[in-house]
């Protein structure tokens, strides 16, 4: 018979709650909740999973906005053994029947708000659905329940993800690996004395999921303000209000920050931001610090790497890397053929430990053509400096090659960033007869400035070689961006395709 793992994530929240006691943990919309709350509401959940069909290795849809509930499923889903499978809310009808039938979800816990899409989608599907104010509450009047054996190389999550560049791929991830990633995310947390923080991550994607299992390793009693989603008017209020001293977020979402009055209030608790999901332009790290008074500290990682590989800490970091790679990750940089690259020189990230994925779900050709030989190819570009520092350049695919240079959008985008009415910039490759593919941008401005697409052209051009100036850029009211608020290169694109030209 199986035994209940080491790594076993159930576990790790038995432990911590043992470890900590009783506190006023989680803040969400005028409620507080102790830690004792959430954790014999889990158990209760897990007793109603187990009651209502539940078993282990199912999969279990939660697809919520941002609310307690999170906390409690997650917790109750490990403990009942079975698989946590998130879902951004941010979905059409077709991509969620996608995620429905290809995982196989057996049971689903749903925001109200989110019900008719859902049920729309289930349509003839056989899945235990659990509406929150709804008939949620039969999880919760079950029986609390032990934590059920699972293994540490079990699978604990089922992550959708690959959603903006063709049909979302399932990625496996282990009890260990998730273990592991978090427990080397709350290392590098260490090195701060911060302990009140604020929580605008969907928790339905790698990043955040990432947050809660990292705080489950904290000696220190963690105290979590939620927003049920991100809003930058709403977060300056509530770290004003709690005296918050950091919060992960996105580029994105600093970005808002620094486009808000965030001089009406008083941020002085604040001590630092986490910053990941995507790579941090300078020019919008050197703002938010100089704005907010606090050391942004990047971290690096993708879905099937359990989330985490590499991040900074207020005592090892540096200008423009994302840290070092943490202890459970090992890091080579490799050309095309999969030489080891030496430092210094920019090659594909790959990363080989416990965190890799077990594989993509239902899918062993492509989970062969990414984790070959215990290494997980990223498709991310970067290198290694002497210190052992990691730096990303730019995504393979995103990679533009005009006229036999290679272009990576990231350098066109800092380049426009650094002109004080741009708030957002993407660039990316158009087709092009002449030159094989163009540089083209689009930008959302600061509110309240006013520039045009041929003034940012002369801009950048004036920073960057001439193969990589943007020969068009596009003024938008609103840079199309994913549903955990990263650049939406497809929906750009679209927007700057061959006969499609604006020359605002």
């Amino acid at each position: 018979m199986t035994s209940v793992g080491e790594h076993h994530l159930g576990l790790l929240a038995e432990q911590a709650y043992e470890r900590l006691g009783d506190y006023e943990s989680l803040f969400f919309e005028g409620r507080w909740l102790t830690s004792t709350e959430i954790h014999e509401r889990s158990t209760r959940t897990a007793g109603g999973l187990r009651a209502h069909g539940v078993r282990p290795g199912d999969r279990v849809i939660v697809m919520t906005m941002n609310t307690p509930e999170v906390f409690i499923a997650y917790r109750a889903i490990w403990r009942a053994g079975a698989v946590v499978t998130p879902v951004i809310f941010l979905q059409s009808e077709p991509e969620l029947r996608h995620i429905l039938t290809d995982s196989g979800a057996t049971a689903a816990i749903i925001s109200p708000e989110l019900a008719t899409l859902f049920r729309a989608a289930a349509a003839g599907l056989d899945i235990a659905t659990f509406v929150i104010g709804e008939n949620y509450a039969d999880l919760e009047a079950g029986e609390p329940a032990g934590i059920e054996p699972r293994a540490d190389d079990d699978m604990a999550a089922l992550l959708y993800t690959g959603g903006t560049t063709g049909r979302a791929k399932g990625v496996m991830l282990s009890h260990r690996g998730l273990w592991e990633s978090g427990h080397g995310l709350q290392q590098a947390a260490r090195t701060s004395d911060t302990t009140r923080s604020l929580l605008p991550l969907p928790l339905s994607h790698a990043y955040g999921l990432i947050v809660v299992i990292s705080g489950l390793h904290s000696d220190r009693r963690l105290v979590s303000v939620l927003q049920r989603w991100f809003d930058p008017a709403g977060w300056l209020r509530l770290v004003a209000e709690h005296r918050l001293e950091t919060s992960p977020l996105v580029p994105t979402m600093l970005q808002m920050l620094l486009a808000q009055p965030y001089g009406d209030h008083d941020l002085s608790s604040l001590r630092s931001f986490g910053s990941g999901g995507a790579t941090l332009p300078p020019a919008i790290r050197a703002a938010a610090e100089k704005a907010f008074g606090v050391t942004v500290l990047q971290g690096y990682g993708c879905t099937e790497s359990s989330a985490v590989i590499s991040a900074e800490t207020l005592t090892d970091h540096r200008p423009g890397s994302v840290g070092k790679p943490l202890p459970h990750a090992e890091v080579a940089i490799v050309d095309l053929s999969g030489t080891e690259l030496p430092t210094g020189a920019d090659g594909e990230i790959c990363v080989r430990g416990p965190n890799v994925m077990l594989g993509y779900w239902n899918d062993p050709d492509l989970t062969a053509r990414t984790v070959r030989d215990g290494w997980l190819h990223t498709g991310d570009v970067g290198h290694l400096d002497a210190d052992g520092f990691l730096y990303v350049v730019d995504r393979i695919k995103d990679l533009i090659i005009r006229g036999g240079f290679n272009v990576y959008p990231r350098d066109v985008e800092d380049a426009l960033l650094e002109h004080p009415a741009v708030q957002i910039a993407a660039c990316v490759g158009r087709p092009d007869t002449e030159h094989g593919e163009e540089v083209v941008a689009v930008v959302q401005l600061v509110p309240g400035q006013r520039v045009d697409g041929a003034e940012l052209i002369e801009f950048a051009r004036n920073r960057l070689a001439k193969y990589k100036y943007p020969r068009e850029v596009r003024v938008l009211d609103a840079v199309p961006l994913t549903s955990v608020g990263k650049i939406n290169r497809r929906a750009v694109r679209d927007l700057l395709a061959p006969g499609d030209r604006d020359d605002s």
